[in-house]
């Protein structure tokens, strides 16, 4: 027993002696170039001198030059690299090695040796500093770089994930809509549906005598500038003309949006669907008539396949309402649907005191362009897709575009494909582009290219959803300058016309209620 004691005690020594305490496998080698991600988790708020031990056994990081000097636009010196090494999280950091930075384009690999230099901030950005232009190894050129669109909002809510990467403003519009004299130089306000952010152009840039877009993508990479109050916030700074791609040279505004809908009342929905509509000007619709058009796509609704004809296919899958009477002032709310009027179906309180510019029985009434009456104006459960568009006008057909398209669901026949693609048209709105804003293909209709964006249904089925999609449409800028979203109000049958208009559940100073679509200036 003493002997196998003996041995037992020999073999757990020579584990443990075998054993390294920093957790190396013999033998193994750590990486010299560490994740971005990981170098910019060092910092904590004072500088920090980077070393291999410093960097965990690392020398350096290897990744993507995004910073460009070529436009004389960007803060002298930097050179901005990114890579996704870690988490596969995009990270940017800057390295200040004077003028050899200007060596350098978007596209070129580098390895870059950090060892010596300083982590800090220097005017709000995460710098190296202390190195020169020796630190750093061209690998390759012309490396393609991923377009990374992000929503303003996102950035200006946690800036230092994307400081020094390079990002894209998709579908950026000015405030104010610029002058026809207006240029890049200096700061203007750019809007791209989700926030306002800041458009940093120097005054010996070779693009800032360039005039202004009405709209447009602008790629970059994010700095920092001071507010009035001594606070660094981020801004973006384009590198050359040729981030600049324009979408549009106007600005084209509509005269009506769609704020809200009810689906599926609670009971039957025989003469009980209607939509709510928001006026962005004043509008006599004796003078100037317009159009609204709903579809279905469930194998029920005929003709069944890809709608050849769009909004004017007729039939069982589409119905359209002519508005040609009454008016309704700029900002305010009118409604389209059933003749009872009611909130929520029978039983329910009646919303006559509404705005209603279109009032008939669409379950048996055919609509004059071959829609057949139909007890659902809109489907109200499952996937599949149904829609609401408003046009200019009391002829719609195939060619058609409306001014304003939202859909419900993604399913069934809604796109033909093939060389001449056949499908309910779409305009320019917060949710839809003819343009594809990144790749620039086109794609006119629901569900083709970059289309896809819908509003899923409420659930359960048959409780009185009333979708009210919020938002702000700018009637001076003609743009959404915050997108609409799914917002659910679940109706009684004692609700009344303020849960639909205004803000509910009204807030009790902690929470929030839902607002309503509204028409700003």
């Amino acid at each position: 027993m003493k002997i196998l004691n003996i041995i037992l005690l020999f073999t757990v020594t020579l584990i443990l002696a075998g054993c390294d305490k920093t957790g190396n496998f013999p033998g193994a080698e750590v990486n010299p170039h560490i994740a971005i991600y990981d170098l910019r988790s060092f910092y904590k708020g004072t500088d920090y001198p980077l070393t291999q031990k410093s960097m965990h056994g690392a020398i350096g990081i290897t990744g993507v030059v995004v910073s460009d000097h070529r436009g004389k636009n960007l803060p002298s010196g930097l050179l901005m690299v990114q890579d996704k090494l870690r988490l596969n999280e995009l990270r940017g950091i800057a390295i200040n090695i004077g003028s050899d930075a200007e060596q350098y384009i978007p596209g070129d690999s580098v390895t870059v040796n950090l060892a010596g230099g300083v982590m800090k901030r220097v005017d709000g950005l995460l710098q190296v500093t202390g190195l020169d232009g020796s630190a750093v190894t061209r690998v390759a050129s012309g490396k393609p770089i991923p377009v990374n669109r992000v929503p303003s909002s996102y950035i200006l809510a946690d800036p230092d994930k994307y400081e020094s990467t390079e990002v894209v403003i998709v579908k950026g519009g000015f405030d104010p809509i610029p002058a026809p004299t207006d240029t890049y130089s200096g700061d203007k306000l750019v809007n791209d549906g989700f926030d306002n952010f800041t458009l940093h152009t120097e005054a010996a840039a070779t693009f800032a005598g360039n005039p202004l877009p009405g709209m447009a993508n602008f790629f970059g990479v994010v700095y920092y500038s001071k507010d009035n109050s001594g606070k660094y916030v981020p801004h973006l700074r384009i590198r050359r003309p040729e981030d600049i791609t324009v979408l549009s040279s106007t600005v084209t505004r509509a005269a009506i949006v769609v704020s809200g809908f009810v689906t599926d009342v609670e009971g039957t929905d025989l003469d009980g669907e209607y939509i709510q509509l928001l006026a962005t000007r004043d509008i006599d619709f004796s003078a100037t008539p317009y159009s609204l058009v709903t579809c279905n796509q469930t194998s029920s609704f005929t003709p069944t396949g890809a709608p050849v004809n769009g909004w004017a296919t007729g039939g069982r899958r589409t119905y359209k309402f002519s508005l040609t009477s009454g008016t309704a002032a700029k900002g305010t709310y009118f409604y389209v649907g059933n003749t009872s009027k009611l909130i929520n179906g029978q039983g329910s309180n009646s919303m006559a005191s509404g705005n209603w510019i279109v009032s008939i029985n669409y379950g048996s009434l055919e609509d004059g362009a071959g829609g057949l009456g139909n007890t659902n104006l809109l489907i109200n459960s499952g996937t599949y897709a149904c829609g609401i568009a408003v046009f200019e006008g009391t002829t719609v057909t195939a060619a058609s575009v409306p001014i304003d398209v939202v859909f419900i669901g993604n399913n069934g026949s809604v796109l033909g494909t093939g060389s001449s693609p056949a499908g309910y048209r779409i305009t320019n709105t917060d949710w839809y582009d003819i343009i594809n804003p990144v790749t620039l293909e086109e794609q006119h209709f629901y569900k083709q290219g970059s289309n896809t964006i819908c509003l899923s249904y409420g659930v359960p089925a048959d409780a009185g959803w009333f979708y009210k999609l919020g938002g702000e449409y700018n009637i001076r800028l003609g743009r959404w300058t915050k997108a609409r979203a799914q917002r659910l109000v679940d109706l009684s049958k004692t609700s009344t016309l303020d849960e639909l208009e205004k803000e509910f559940p009204m807030g009790d100073g902690t929470t929030e209620g839902l607002f309503p679509t509204k028409a700003v200036e």
